[in-house]
């Protein structure tokens, strides 16, 4: 069930913004990110640098705002994509390079073919040696053959670049999605949840749904945690199966998951719920051990309406305590009635 970092979140997001309006700064999501841990203080290190700069009345320019994510805040998965650009930036570079170094040599080329056939042209109207001509024709063959090499040169770098950019462009795909799944189920994960719920929030017409596994701790300790993972599969897949008309499924965090339903009043909501409740009940995982089927999987599911006036925190709650009645009442409902 949801415990107080949501309240606790939604109290440091009143205190960035002004942060942000007071020092002139963008509100873009990575200027976002680290005033909003400067003001929860969850990263003292970032905090005394943010003072040092303001101290000494320093510019927050893109460049330092940079350092101070890249330092502080970056995940794993950040990095490995500043990394990327990195590559594809330095690889594009030297691509350019190469080019610039064949179309010089292309440029010198016609200079020399320019002046061979100048040259040659005084061989009708001055008569040069055998000798002479000789040696024009081997400097237009060795000219010949230098940029054919550099073409062919070129050719295989833009082959090689092709090939790494394909690679590059995969990666960074990936990257940007493991910020928004969850690696387990494949749902959205927390994060991205929290980012729909503000945005969704804003219109009207919208409905969330919590979902928590009954019994959940037994199955992983009775069954152990791969069967406990097999179980949280098959519930997601449950629920994106009953999802329509714009609902999205997310894991919330353990064994609980949420729906947010734009476009739906109460009833459809709640008819939406039951229908993956049901579903839910008929979730069978086999043991691969023991060949034995775990059934008798459910869940309790809490339902809100976003009402006027309500905030993503408040709805949050109210979704959370409908659960926690549901668990309360026996679990494998959903709750309020209607």
């Amino acid at each position: 069930m949801v415990d107080n970092s949501y309240e606790k979140s939604f109290v440091t997001l009143k205190q960035t913004i002004p942060l942000l309006l007071k020092h002139n700064i963008s509100a873009t999501p990575t200027n976002y990110a680290i005033w909003y841990t400067y003001v929860s203080n969850e990263s003292p290190e970032l905090k005394s640098s943010i003072e040092h700069i303001l101290d000494n009345k320093m510019e927050f320019s893109e460049v330092k705002t940079k350092e101070l994510y890249r330092d502080y805040l970056a995940t794993n998965k950040d990095i490995s994509g500043w990394e990327l650009r990195r590559s594809l930036e330095a690889m594009l570079l030297e691509l350019s390079q190469s080019l610039k170094d064949t179309r010089l040599e292309t440029t010198n080329f016609k200079e020399t073919m320019d002046n061979c056939v100048d040259d040659l042209a005084k061989v009708e109207k001055e008569g040069l040696s055998v000798k002479e001509v000789m040696n024009l024709v081997r400097e237009l063959v060795k000219d010949t053959q230098n940029i054919r090499l550099s073409t062919i040169s070129f050719n295989a770098s833009l082959a090689e670049a092709q090939n790494e950019i394909e690679a590059l462009r995969e990666k960074l795909e990936q990257s940007q999605q493991d910020a928004l799944y969850d690696a387990l189920t494949g749902l959205y994960n927390r994060r991205y949840f929290d980012e729909e719920l503000a945005t969704q929030s804003l219109k009207t017409n919208l409905c969330l749904l919590l979902v928590d596994l009954d019994h959940f701790k037994r199955i992983n300790d009775n069954y152990g945690h791969v069967m406990g993972d097999a179980v949280l599969k098959a519930t997601a897949k449950k629920l994106q199966a009953v999802c329509r008309e714009g609902a999205q499924a997310f894991r919330f965090g353990g064994e609980e998951f949420a729906i947010i339903i734009p476009n739906s009043d109460f009833s459809k909501a709640r008819s939406m719920a039951e229908s993956m409740r049901k579903a839910i009940e008929k979730i069978g995982v086999k043991d691969k051990r023991t060949g034995k089927v775990l059934g008798d999987i459910a869940a309790s599911i809490g339902v809100a309406e976003l009402t006027k006036g309500m905030n993503p925190l408040t709805l949050v709650e109210k979704a959370d305590s409908q659960l926690y009645e549901a668990k309360r009442l026996g679990r494998n409902r959903v709750m309020p009635m209607m």
